[in-house]
């Protein structure tokens, strides 16, 4: 069995050193035992973050190039050993294997650019009639990366990325039920010439180990992607020593198709984003408003795509959509399906786990379509994160752009139209943080990702998520 060894000042920290607690990482897609892992404490992680304070005092000296020289060999070691994080992904989480090898080789990526968009990090200079201001922007210290299971290697890429290129150090705590790939990708990310302490993997619950991360004062930046009550919980900590948070939450996002839609393009793009990941991403399509005209062609051609993919095993080179990540998702995507069937909707096609000798063991699901939905249906108010996708009708784009914000979450929202006017009004009008207009992704690595409402406060890629690790300070000069 696979051991996961946790990480603190720049050593793996053998199994049997890291305290008489262990978990066994369990195979979504049957149950079988694929891990085992050390699970950490409040002692482990104080450890850690005295090790990244330690090591901030080198690295924040250390010139933007030389750190940019060592995120792009820590981007190669990710890719050599992208097939073994990818395979340890798909065994943890679920998720196929092409996708996970996809999300392996997409971290890389992220380190490549961050290691240049580091060396733009410039200074100004102000002139004024009796002085000038230099202003700098400075690394902000060690920075707490807490994140979720449904992008475990991505989504802290997207965090230890722009935390090293600034020049801070870190304490990464990965989602305690998937936590192999991620550390892997740390571990493969310190081996590339990071001084000892800078890249620190605790594992263990939110209660102990997360709660530790946020309320050390060592901690002057916490960046974390996950439920918006787990992040309330966050923000209220932080808010003891005033510490700058970077909160990626839940969403519910809209997808509207209007009368003048490519309808088949348009249910190609609902289906992919409402299902892939069996729908557990963060932006995935959870409710859509399609124009009364179209309703039927859309309907039918939705319908056709959910039940086009092919569903098992993530190690299984032909399957489209693994299991669940677990039994609670697919108890949670029961309850959404029950309580909209109660209150009206109709089932189109899916509403339960596939049948077969094939599924018995794991936490499958078929995407599921349901018709005639309303807004006193949970799966249109809550975020389901499964592959559930409800339609409702509209009149016109005023009543489409009102539906869609009628929810405490703003972090994506698509609309499909061929007319430009329509799309700038939508996309001026929907309350969201990312807007996708005929595409099914508001992701791109230059451009700012966050949320609006609920789903989040500050940025993430671009240089947006750059500056997220840095402190401004203003150096005013007399000149007489």
């Amino acid at each position: 069995m696979y051991q996961s060894q946790m990480l603190i000042d720049g050593r793996d920290l053998p199994l049997e050193e890291g305290g008489d607690r262990r978990a066994v990482i369990y195979n979504p897609a049957n149950q079988e035992a694929v891990a085992e892992v050390a699970v950490g404490s409040r002692q482990d992680a104080r450890l850690a973050l005295q090790a990244a304070e330690r090591a901030f005092l080198l690295w924040s000296k250390t010139s933007s190039q030389k750190r940019g020289e060592i995120l792009h060999e820590a981007a190669g070691r990710v890719r050599d050993s992208s097939e073994r994080i990818a395979r340890l992904l798909t065994l943890e989480q679920g998720k196929p294997l092409k996708y996970a090898r996809t999300e392996v080789l997409s971290s890389a990526d992220v380190l490549d650019y961050y290691a240049e968009e580091g060396k733009r990090n410039y200074g100004e200079w102000i002139t004024g009639p009796r002085s000038r201001s230099i202003v700098l922007r400075q690394p902000i210290g060690v920075a707490a990366l807490i994140t979720p299971w449904n992008y475990p290697v991505d989504l802290l890429a997207w965090k230890v990325a722009p935390c090293l290129a600034a020049g801070c150090t870190f304490v990464a705590k990965p989602p305690s039920l998937a936590p192999l790939a991620a550390t892997e990708f740390v571990r493969a990310v310190s081996q590339a010439g990071l001084p000892a302490g800078a890249a620190n993997v605790v594992h263990g619950p939110g209660g102990e180990v997360g709660a530790e991360l946020v309320e050390s004062p060592i901690s002057r930046k916490i960046a974390f992607t996950g439920e918006t009550a787990t992040g309330r919980s966050i923000m209220a900590a932080a808010a003891a020593h005033i510490k700058r948070v970077s909160l990626e939450l839940g969403g519910q996002s809209p997808f509207i198709v209007c009368a003048d839609a490519d309808i088949k393009a348009a249910a190609a793009s609902a289906a992919q984003r409402a299902f892939s990941n069996m729908g557990q991403i963060c932006i995935s399509v959870n409710r859509i408003y399609v124009a009364d005209e179209v309703a039927e062609a859309f309907t039918d051609e939705l319908v056709g795509r959910a039940e086009g993919f092919k569903i098992g095993s993530g190690l299984d080179p032909d399957v489209d959509l693994g299991p669940m990540f677990s039994r609670a998702q697919r108890v949670k995507i029961r309850e959404h399906v029950a309580d909209a069937l109660e209150k009206g909707a109709e089932l189109l096609s899916g509403g339960r786990e596939p049948e077969g000798e094939a599924y018995e063991k794991g936490y499958f699901f078929l995407p599921t379509v349901l018709d005639r939905a309303d807004h006193k249906m949970k799966v249109m108010q809550e975020e389901t994160f499964g592959p559930v996708a409800p339609l409702m009708k509209f009149k016109s784009l005023e009543e489409a752009i009102s539906l869609a914000n009628d929810s405490p979450y703003g972090l994506a929202a698509y609309i499909f139209t061929s007319d430009l006017k329509t799309a700038l009004l939508a996309a001026e009008g929907l309350e969201a943080g990312g807007i996708g207009v005929n595409v099914n992704n508001v992701v791109d690595l230059q451009a700012p990702f966050g949320g609006w409402k609920e789903s989040g406060i500050g940025r993430e890629l671009g240089r947006w998520g750059l500056e997220a690790y840095m402190e401004t300070k203003h150096i005013r000069l007399g000149m007489g």
